[in-house]
């Protein structure tokens, strides 16, 4: 097992460990966009997390068979993680539905507590840590829908222990404003660091940070103007490395910011796993090594921007 640094997650008490797990590639057969796991990887994978030491799993309904599959194989470790999940989505995870774009999402309070209910049944547990509105609805539909509200009916029955959001631009700083929101999840990486400078406002309300795809693209990300491409990563960090695979490398980059709380990598193979907690137990990167790939991030063209720049 390796010991990580845990961080607050949230102004309330929650600190969890600075790698988690994000179970989406949990997903299964019958997902919309289905994802095949070998008999038995499901148990093994969900056991090696916790073996490693990470003590934050996010998990949502849309990922089809995730929440019952950690429910099976470690509902009775539930006192060893902290476990999120999302609100707002369509019960069944539409597994018949579009294959691109998010799916048609419905925040009202019926929708929220019947979601709530399931995603309780499915992981096996009396509550959530952490209930997490998901693709960041507008501030209208929010109370629109007294989607807050709701939550927090839902938290002072137990039901979940803190309310967070998953946003990115251009809703972002109209939710930060709010000053309402317990946790951000949001998209950051070395290969994408357009919120960058949003990570500090996010703090001052409070709110811990959640990164998804801190290690996105690792293998095959290249940006040229406004788009992505597959193709190997155009940056040059051998020097860097210090033993992490490339990986490794982009893991301990997003660690080293002091604003984040978690990094949730999702992965269908325990092995990676392994290797993602060996990176992060190391912790973040060396003071001049994280100012050395910062720069060579700048002349990569991985620049860091305003996300009013990208709303505009």
């Amino acid at each position: 097992m390796h010991r990580f640094e845990e961080r607050n997650l949230t102004s309330s008490g929650l600190r969890s460990t600075v790698l988690g797990f994000g179970a989406m590639e949990l997903r299964g057969a019958s997902h919309r966009v289905p994802r095949l796991l070998e008999e038995g990887v499901a148990k093994i994978l969900l056991n090696t997390v916790l073996d490693e030491g990470i003590q934050f799993i996010d998990t949502s309904i849309d990922y089809g068979e995730s929440e019952e599959l950690i429910g099976r194989y470690i509902g009775h470790r539930r006192s060893e993680y902290l476990l999120a999940s999302k609100v707002g989505c369509p019960l069944d995870h539409q597994p018949g539905g579009p294959t691109n774009g998010p799916l048609v999402h419905d925040y009202s309070p019926t929708n929220i507590r019947a979601g709530i209910e399931q995603s309780l049944s499915r992981l096996r547990t009396d509550y959530l840590d952490l209930a997490q509105v998901h693709i960041g609805p507008s501030v209208a539909v929010l109370q629109r829908d007294d989607v807050l509200g709701t939550l927090e009916r839902a938290r002072d029955e137990g039901k979940v222990r803190a309310i967070g959001i998953s946003s990115t631009f251009p809703e972002l700083l109209e939710h930060i404003d709010l000053g309402v929101f317990e946790t951000f999840q949001v998209p950051y990486s070395a290969l994408d660091r357009s919120l960058e400078q949003r990570l500090p406002l996010i703090n001052a309300t409070g709110a811990g940070v959640i990164v998804r795809g801190g290690t996105a693209r690792a293998a095959r990300a290249k940006r040229t103007q406004d788009s992505w491409h597959a193709s190997p990563v155009d940056l040059d960090v051998d020097d860097l490395l210090d033993g992490d695979n490339l990986q490794g490398f982009l893991l301990r980059f997003v660690v080293s910011r002091t604003e984040v709380s978690t990094v949730i990598v999702g992965t269908a193979s325990p092995e990676h796993v392994r290797e993602n907690a060996k990176a992060a137990a190391r912790g973040g990167l060396p003071e001049d090594v994280y100012a050395e790939a910062q720069r060579r991030l700048d002349i990569a063209g991985f620049r860091t921007s305003d996300p009013r720049d990208q709303a505009s």
